[in-house]
């Protein structure tokens, strides 16, 4: 059965490190851990005097004063997990925590995970070719060596690496590791942990290369790590759950977040707020239930993505450049049907190609099968087709030699519509106004990801007038664009006026429009 050391890295707040220690040896398991050099002397005091009274919680014996994106955080990380293997003989799992942390699951469905899964968790990824970064300094973490801390002598920190840069005193990492990064927060099985400590010793140029990078926490562990385990044996995720806003800040969860932080597929969380008492007294509870049971839905990531979204419209102050690159065209007619509901607008460009002479495609910028015929390697993904949108329809027109296409988007696709309607081509657009009932909601949140059928029907119903509000924002945003050529048709309507209003967008005669309008079963779901 999995024994579990905890390594905890912490800098504050000895009571609550005691408590959490003991919270987590209460079952069985054990914990190291390393206690700031920069704190107060006496709290690492009253520290050593209750781990001495516990044989399974062990206080590292040296200090380092850890700063962030500093090798002091990987040094304290080693000695802690160097300590607590020759310590704790039984413990068969290594798994890295924060004062922060809490866990989400019982201490007996955290055993039997691990049990089940015979791997290394812990983020990999290609430090070169991943999409991990996401701003700051990339390359330059590496390749140029880093002495002071960029958060306490940021002026140092920026000298320095200019004048390596103007020097060109670039390095190379160690020729045979290939870089990795992600999360600092792994579990790793016992023999890792040893061959990981084994290859310290014997490769003190690795230690050397990483003691002057910039953020090791994120690069060291992962990349030694993947160097050593068969990539059979590795899973890529890290099981303590935590978000990031865009800005790079970990979001904090407070007491009403219980039964939110139970649904998700992770053992841990981070980061509860010092303040959430009631939370962090019932998830301490929960780690010593037995037979707990839990339904994972984990919408978690999704949700907060979509919330924190939410009222962030016309962020981009302009064009990129690959939107603005070259004209459809004076003389060329784009027509978009604009509906939420994807199979109704579908019907309606099925008939549209059978009843005119008008080529007409599905969600082109959705869908990969959308109709589209072969145009080589600017259509083979969905990425390629939003980057090169008018590139992508200057290809469509000189496929179909016609002068005039209809393609389908969602009414979130705002800056389609406007690209489009910015060229010189001339863009007609026709809204299918259609009754989004709970029922389709909530199969809309579930195509999107932000639940599952696992997910509790109360979570569901809180979101339903949620999402309902955002959809019809679309639509009113879409609205007030003041579009010149701008028309809807709607299931509740006369079918005179659905024609007309299909005559205007496609210019077609008066009996084509008709035709187009009794389209059976048009509206139905």
């Amino acid at each position: 059965m999995a024994r579990i050391c905890f390594i905890l890295l912490c800098h504050k707040d000895p009571d609550g490190v005691i408590a959490q220690a003991r919270r987590l040896t209460a079952t069985g398991d054990f914990v190291a851990i390393h206690y700031d050099g920069s704190s107060p002397a006496a709290d690492h005091a009253r520290l050593h005097a209750a781990a001495a009274a516990e044989d399974r919680i062990l206080l590292v014996a040296r200090r380092y004063k850890c700063g962030w994106g500093e090798w002091s955080l990987v040094a304290a990380t080693l000695d802690s997990v160097r300590a607590a293997a020759a310590r704790f003989a039984q413990a068969t799992h290594f798994y890295m925590l924060s004062g922060d942390c809490m866990p989400i699951k019982s201490a007996e469905y955290v055993r039997a995970y691990l049990d089940r899964e015979d791997a290394d968790f812990i983020e990999a990824y290609d430090f070169h070719h991943g999409n991990w970064i996401k701003t700051g300094l990339k390359e330059e973490r590496l390749i140029y060596r880093h002495w002071f801390n960029e958060r306490t002598h940021k002026t140092l920190f920026y000298r320095s690496l200019a004048l390596q840069q103007k020097l060109g005193l670039r390095r190379q990492p160690p020729a045979d590791l290939q870089v990795m990064i992600g999360s600092q927060w792994w579990c790793l099985r016992r023999p890792t942990v040893e061959r990981v400590l084994q290859f310290c010793d014997e490769r003190r140029d690795v230690l050397r290369f990483f003691r002057t990078t910039w953020i090791p926490d994120e690069t060291f562990f992962q990349t030694i790590v993947a160097h050593l385990v068969p990539r059979a044996e590795l899973r890529n995720r890290t099981l303590t759950f935590l978000i990031f806003s865009d800005y790079g800040m970990p979001a904090t969860f407070y007491n009403d977040h219980y039964d939110f932080l139970l649904r998700q597929d992770y053992l841990f969380a981070r980061k509860i707020s010092a303040e959430a008492l009631d939370l962090r007294r019932r998830l301490g509870q929960l780690w010593q239930e037995d037979g707990a049971q839990f339904a994972i839905s984990n919408e978690g990531p999704r949700l907060f993505r979509y919330l924190t979204g939410q009222g962030r419209v016309g962020r981009r102050f302009a064009p990129r450049f690959w939107e603005t690159e070259g004209s459809l065209g004076r003389d060329r007619v784009v027509h978009l049907i604009v509906a939420k509901k994807w199979h109704v607008a579908k019907r309606l460009a099925a008939r549209i190609n059978a009843h005119s002479d008008i080529p007409a495609y599905g969600y082109v910028f959705n869908e990969l099968q959308a109709g589209l015929p072969d145009l080589g390697g600017m259509a083979s993904t969905l990425p390629k087709r939003e980057r090169h949108r008018r590139a992508l329809l200057r290809l469509l027109f000189d496929d179909t030699q016609s002068h005039r296409i209809a393609l389908c988007i969602d009414p979130s696709a705002l800056s389609l519509a406007t690209d489009f309607a910015e060229d010189r081509a001339e863009t007609r657009i026709l809204f299918i106004d259609s009754d989004l009932d709970d029922d389709y909601i909530r199969g809309h949140m579930q195509r999107i990801g932000l639940t599952n059928s696992a997910s509790p029907d109360e979570v569901v119903q809180r979101l339903i007038p949620v999402v309902r509000g955002d959809l019809r924002h679309e639509v009113e945003r879409l609205r007030d664009m003041g579009f010149g050529h701008f028309n809807s048709i709607a299931e509740g309507r006369p079918v005179a006026e659905n024609a007309a209003a299909l005559a205007r967008f496609l210019d077609v005669p008066a009996p084509i429009a008709e035709d187009l309008a009794l389209t059976p079963d048009l509206f139905t779901d």
